[in-house]
C-alpha cells in the first residue's frame, strides 16, 4: 500500500504525457501534409501503428481474438469511420489550416458524440449537459469565425473553408467510432476491438492509396516526414491509446476523460513553440468557451458510481 502514492503519481504522468502526444499529432500531422496526399499519409501512419497494435494484441492477450460475423461488421465500422474517415479528413484539413485551429475544432468530439447518442441512443442530456452543448459549439464558432460571428452571417465562406469543413467531417466520423466502439465493448476487449478496425482500416485507405503511392517522390522526402509518420504512428496512436486505457482501468473513463480537456491546449502550444503559428485572441476565448462546455457536457452527475462509464 505504501507504494500507492508513487503510481498513482506515475499514472497521472502518463495521462498528461498522453495528452502531451495526441497534441504533437497536430503538429505532426502538419509536417506530413504538406509532403504526401491526405490518403497516403493517412495509410502510412495506420501502417506503422498496425505493427505494434498486433504486437501488443499478442503480448497482451496472446494473439488477435476471433471475430464473429457481427464482431467483423462492427469493427469494419470502426475502421471506416474512426480510422479511415478521421485519418483522411485530418490529413487533408491540415493541409489548409493551421495545426493549432484544428486542435481547437477536434475538442468538440466530445459534443458530437453526445449530440449523436441522444438521436441514436435516445439519451436524455438534460439541461446542464444540452447548456454545455450550446457553450461549447459557441466556443468553437469563435475559433472557427476568428472571432467575427456577425460577418460570418453575411459571407459564410470567409470562416468555412475547406479546412473547417474536413475537421467537422473528421469530428463527425470520430462520434460515430466512439458509439459503435461501445457496442464492441460488449463481447470484445479494447485492444482486440482497436486493433482489429486499424487492420480494416488500413485496408481500406490503403485501397485508397493504392493510385496515389507510385507517383509519389519517395527518396526525395525529407527525413522530418518519416519521423512525423512513426511518431504518429507509434506514440500519437499505440503508445498513448494503450497508456489512456490504463488509464480507464485504474481510475475509470470519467477521471481519465478529464485529460483529454488538454489536447488542445498542448496542440495550440506546440503548434505556436514548433511551427511558429500565431496564437489568435479569438482561439484562446473561444478555446475557454469550448473547455467550459465539454465540461458541462461530461461532468458526471451526483448519482452513486456503479462502474459504469464512457470511453472516449
Amino acid at each position: 500500500m505504501q507504494h500507492r502514492p508513487h503510481h498513482h503519481g506515475i499514472l497521472m504522468l502518463k495521462l498528461t504525457l498522453v495528452a502531451l502526444f495526441w497534441g504533437g499529432t497536430f503538429v505532426a500531422g502538419r509536417t506530413v501534409s504538406q509532403h504526401l496526399p491526405a490518403m497516403t499519409a493517412a495509410f502510412l501512419r495506420y501502417l506503422v501503428a498496425a505493427v505494434f497494435l498486433v504486437a501488443a494484441a499478442f503480448k497482451m492477450e496472446g494473439g488477435l481474438q476471433r471475430l464473429t460475423r457481427s464482431q467483423l461488421l462492427t469493427t469494419a465500422a470502426m475502421g471506416a469511420t474512426g480510422i479511415a474517415l478521421y485519418n483522411i479528413c485530418f490529413f487533408a484539413a491540415l493541409a489548409h489550416i493551421p495545426a493549432g485551429r484544428t486542435a481547437l475544432i477536434v475538442s468538440l468530439n466530445p459534443i458530437m458524440t453526445a449530440l449523436l447518442a441522444s438521436v441514436v441512443f435516445s439519451e436524455r442530456l438534460g439541461s446542464r449537459r444540452w447548456t454545455g452543448i450550446a457553450l461549447a459549439l459557441f466556443g468553437a464558432g469563435i475559433v472557427i469565425t476568428r472571432g467575427d460571428l456577425l460577418g460570418t452571417l453575411h459571407d459564410v465562406s470567409q470562416s468555412l473553408g475547406p479546412g473547417e469543413l474536413l475537421m467537422v467531417m473528421a469530428v463527425l466520423g470520430w462520434a460515430t467510432y466512439t458509439l459503435i466502439l461501445r457496442k464492441a465493448g460488449q463481447t470484445m476487449s479494447p485492444v482486440a476491438a482497436i486493433t482489429w478496425a486499424t487492420l480494416w482500416g488500413l485496408l481500406f485507405m490503403g485501397a485508397g492509396a493504392a493510385h496515389e503511392l507510385p507517383t509519389i517522390a519517395w527518396a526525395e522526402q525529407p527525413w522530418v516526414v518519416w519521423a512525423c509518420l512513426v511518431y504518429l504512428g507509434a506514440i500519437g496512436t499505440v503508445v498513448a491509446f494503450l497508456w489512456f486505457y490504463q488509464g480507464v482501468q485504474i481510475l475509470g473513463p470519467s477521471r481519465t476523460a478529464v485529460f483529454t480537456n488538454l489536447v488542445p491546449v498542448f496542440g495550440i502550444a506546440l503548434s505556436a513553440l514548433i511551427l511558429r503559428e500565431t496564437i489568435l485572441v479569438s482561439m484562446g476565448v473561444g478555446g475557454a468557451i469550448t473547455a467550459l462546455g465539454v465540461y458541462l457536457t461530461n461532468k458526471p452527475t451526483n448519482k452513486p458510481s456503479t462502474g459504469a462509464g464512457k470511453v472516449r
